[in-house]
């Protein structure tokens, strides 16, 4: 199994990740938009991780991996992809392509030194925006997969998502 490969310019990705906009986001919502990841992400060979956790107290309302054979790198790679978004407030995979996917020009632009390892620039973050709220609400991770499909996935199960409510 596989995804299309998402855009890869910045208007492109920018205008995508801002039409994910959710009417209203609660713990009851991450448990359905889990799960609905995590039956795409069944459909790869691949184990992955999903994790949703809210942007303001950092409360953890979803988490599982797909199947056996994930390794505690994954969740080191959902936190520093959750980081980034919180911190730009983009998804990982616009920060990806904006810097090329160059972590070291990404860490000397923005000066992050020794704390560069707590963020990542690889597909697989997405903010979590609600309609009429300023800023994210939240951060959606996958980790397992290529890059891009890790963004996609989360693009194309959201997608579907909002068209059913």
């Amino acid at each position: 199994m596989s995804c299309t490969d998402p855009p890869r310019d910045l208007a492109s990705i920018a205008a995508k990740d801002n039409e994910l906009v959710f009417p209203s986001f609660t713990a009851d919502t991450a448990w359905e938009l889990g799960n609905a990841l995590r039956s795409r992400l069944l459909e790869f060979p691949t184990p992955a991780v999903v994790n949703i956790s809210l942007a303001n107290s950092g409360q953890l309302l979803f988490h599982t991996a797909t199947r056996s054979g994930t390794q505690p790198d994954n969740d080191l790679w959902v936190a520093r992809k959750r980081s980034t978004v919180l911190r730009w407030g983009n998804s990982t995979w616009y920060m990806h392509n904006k810097y090329a996917g160059n972590e070291g020009a990404f860490a000397a632009k923005f000066m992050l030194g020794d704390t560069a390892g707590q963020y990542a620039i690889h597909g697989g973050g997405m903010p979590i925006r609600v309609k009429g709220v300023e800023g994210i609400v939240g951060v959606i991770v996958v980790s397992g997969l290529k890059q891009e499909w890790d963004h996609q996935v989360i693009v194309e199960t959201v997608e579907k998502y909002l068209k059913g409510q």
